[in-house]
Parts: structure tokens; C-alpha cells; sequence
């Protein structure tokens, strides 16, 4: 009881101290929020409508099931998930974070996994897209193409071991380990992928209606999470938290002989992985391995803006919170640790020399990541748009038709 009244008490002076400094600093929460929604509709909504739209339909036609049933030797031994994990961490991967927990959680509302397998399966589902590491990151922040390979190479083998280590989490029911232990056989994929078919039932023109509705809606409650967490991590600055916090960060890092400068940006990092990596590519006082490190801790951190966006779709189901948190920070251990071991072999090696830690992060040109990113900016917002319009004439007809 005294602690429940302490969280009411905790919440509300929270709330109460962000809309106070959302009255004294107007112009920087614009800025922030401005700088959230640019993010949004530029980047975020046109990368992930695709795969949500795709991965719907997927899932109503069976073909989600199909592809459990084919990759159900590897993943079972591997991460003891069911073989439908496959097809989550490949969509996961190729669009970006937070769309792993959406997949992890449209499969537990249909029953095809259970909640034990569903907090394993989100634990490492969740991962930056390469399109994002290599030009944002590498080419955008650090100006080197070539930190990409380095980068995307500690964020995913940090992945894979975090979905190894989350193998031994929890217990499975024994009817279930029997169940998944019948000789596999293409035929039984099949037939599942035709069994799911008939069990939805759902006209072609109603499942792409359902599909657009249900990913819009989610990516609208990303995009109020984006905008908020910038906006709270400019006030945090602005209030001299972020200062605060540092002085705590700095000891860790004085304690591995890293600079006091990357403190801030670490802290930016852990609200904001794009901020703080843009921060840690500007600290002239560290050396390139340490700044790729910390680096590395972060994007596999995800930040609290993308772990609240995870929160809010995980809250939609049983699938608790708690374990994909922990995974975070294990993930971000492993990418720290690969960075360190791969500095050599995959970077060093093909370039011979450190880049200059003072190098001003801008832009590069020639580099087929950053043309691709600049395309996506240009043509997104119009895509949200026209999107957007989409939606509204589709909820406008089953509204009239209501």
C-alpha cells in the first residue's frame, strides 16, 4: 500500500515538473517536437508501414504458419521458440525497431506462441535496421562508411546472443516439448498454412482493410512516443538533469579510462539512440574504438523512447515488460564486448590506421546507404501523407456503413 502511494506520488510530481518546464521553455519543447515529428514522417512511418501492412497479411493468409513450420528444427534448438520466430526476426531486422515486439504480439493474440516463448522471442527480435546504422550512424554521424560493417556486425551477433542466453528463461509446458519433438515434414507445413487460411476466413478486401487500420494505428502511437521522449530529453538538458545524471556515468567511465565528455551523450543515448549518437560522433576527446563502443551499448540499449514504444504494444497482451528490458541491457554488454573484439579484424585490418577522432561528423558523398536514406526523407513525408488520407477514407466508409 505505502509503496503504491508512493508511485501515485512519484507519477504525479513527474508530470507535474514536465508540464511546468514545458511552460518556461516554449521554444525548445517546439524545437524538440519538431525535430521528433521530421523523424516520424520522414523516416519511421514510410520504413515500417510496408512491413506491418506485409507481415498482417502474412499472418492472415498462413504463410506466417507455413515458414514456422519449415524453420521449427533451427529455431526450437536454438532460442526454443517456435519456427514463426524466424520469420519475426527477419522482419524485425530488415525494418527496424519497435516492429519485433509488433510481430512478437499479433502472434500471441492469434495463439501461435506462448507467453513463456513470446518474452523470449521479443527479447532479441528488436534490433536498428542496417539502412539506419550504415547511413545514419556510420555515414551521417562519424563520416566513415566503413564503422557500418563494424557497427551492424556487434549490434546483430549481440542479437543472436542475447536470443541464446533467453533460451534458458523460463519453463515449457511438457505436453508442448513433446508436441514439437513429431518428425517435421513438408507436408504438415502445407497443411498448416491451409488449416490458418480457413480459420480466418476473412475476405482479401477486408484483411488488407484490417492490415492498414491496425498498422497505422500502431505507428501513430510510435510517432506520440518519438515526439514525447524528444521533447523529454531536451527538457532534461535545459534542467540540468542530464548534467546530474552524467556525474555518475562519469565514475564508470573514468573506471575503463574513458573520457568524461561522452558521460552526456551516454545519458542522451540511453532516452534517444539518435541523439546520443550523434553526440558521441562530436566528442573530440575519445578515440574512435571508444566511441564506437559506446556507441554499440546504446543502439542495442534502443533508449527509453523505442522500450516505451515496446511497452505500450506489449501491454496489449500477457507478454511482460521486464524480461525484454534486461535483454536490452545484456545486448548492450554484447555489442560493446563484439565492438572491442572486432575492432581489429573488421575494421583496422581493411583500413590500416585510426581515423582521426576529431573528424567532423557531416555527411559523406558515394555511398549507397546515404543516397538510399536521403531518397527515404525526400519521398517520405508524402508517403505518410497520402497514407494517412488512406486510412481516414477507410475508417470514414466502415463508419458509414456502421
Amino acid at each position: 500500500m505505502v509503496l503504491s502511494k508512493l508511485k501515485t506520488v512519484i507519477l504525479s510530481v513527474s508530470v507535474t515538473i514536465l508540464a511546468a518546464s514545458l511552460i518556461s521553455f516554449p521554444r525548445e519543447s517546439f524545437e524538440a517536437s519538431m525535430r521528433g515529428l521530421n523523424m516520424w514522417w520522414e523516416i519511421v512511418f514510410p520504413s515500417l508501414l510496408p512491413f506491418f501492412i506485409v507481415s498482417e497479411m502474412l499472418i492472415g493468409f498462413g504463410v506466417v504458419k507455413f515458414i514456422g513450420v519449415l524453420l521449427e528444427p533451427l529455431m526450437r534448438p536454438l532460442f526454443k521458440v517456435p519456427g514463426v520466430g524466424g520469420f519475426v526476426w527477419a522482419m524485425g531486422m530488415a525494418s527496424g525497431q519497435p516492429a519485433g515486439a509488433k510481430f512478437t504480439s499479433r502472434l500471441r493474440q492469434e495463439g501461435q506462441i506462448t507467453q513463456i516463448e513470446a518474452e523470449r522471442l521479443v527479447s532479441f527480435t528488436n534490433s536498428s535496421n542496417p539502412l539506419f546504422i550504415f547511413s545514419a550512424v556510420a555515414v551521417g554521424f562519424f563520416n566513415n562508411p566503413k564503422l557500418g560493417l563494424l557497427l551492424a556486425a556487434a549490434h546483430y551477433l549481440g542479437n543472436i546472443c542475447v536470443g541464446i542466453f533467453m533460451r534458458f528463461y523460463g519453463k515449457e509446458a511438457p505436453n508442448l516439448s513433446r508436441e514439437n519433438r513429431k518428425k517435421f515434414k513438408f507436408r504438415n507445413a502445407l497443411s498448416a498454412l491451409h488449416q490458418t487460411r480457413l480459420k480466418d476466413n476473412r475476405p482479401i478486401g477486408k484483411l488488407l482493410g484490417d492490415a492498414v487500420n491496425s498498422s497505422i494505428q500502431t505507428l501513430l502511437m510510435i510517432g506520440g512516443f518519438i515526439i514525447l521522449f524528444s521533447v523529454i530529453n531536451k527538457l532534461l538538458y535545459q534542467l540540468h538533469i542530464t548534467a546530474m545524471l552524467a556525474k555518475t556515468i562519469e565514475f564508470l567511465l573514468s573506471s575503463i579510462s574513458f573520457p568524461d565528455m561522452l558521460s552526456i551523450p551516454f545519458i542522451s543515448g540511453l532516452f534517444e539512440i539518435t541523439m546520443g549518437s550523434q553526440l558521441i560522433s562530436q566528442v573530440q576527446d575519445a578515440t574512435l574504438l571508444q566511441k564506437v563502443i559506446i556507441t554499440s551499448f546504446i543502439l542495442a540499449f534502443s533508449g527509453f523512447s523505442i522500450q516505451a514504444q515496446v511497452a505500450s504494444i506489449l501491454a496489449q497482451t500477457d507478454i511482460r515488460f521486464k524480461p525484454f528490458f534486461i535483454a536490452r541491457i545484456l545486448q548492450g554488454l554484447f555489442a560493446a564486448l563484439f565492438a572491442l573484439i572486432l575492432w581489429k579484424p573488421l575494421y583496422l585490418r581493411f583500413n590500416g590506421h585510426e581515423q582521426p577522432s576529431n573528424a567532423i561528423p557531416v555527411f559523406g558523398d558515394g555511398s549507397w546507404a546515404n543516397d538510399l536514406y536521403h531518397k527515404m526523407i525526400e519521398a517520405g513525408p508524402l508517403i505518410t501523407i497520402f497514407s494517412l488520407i488512406g486510412y481516414i477514407l477507410i475508417l470514414f466508409t466502415r463508419l458509414k456503413k456502421s
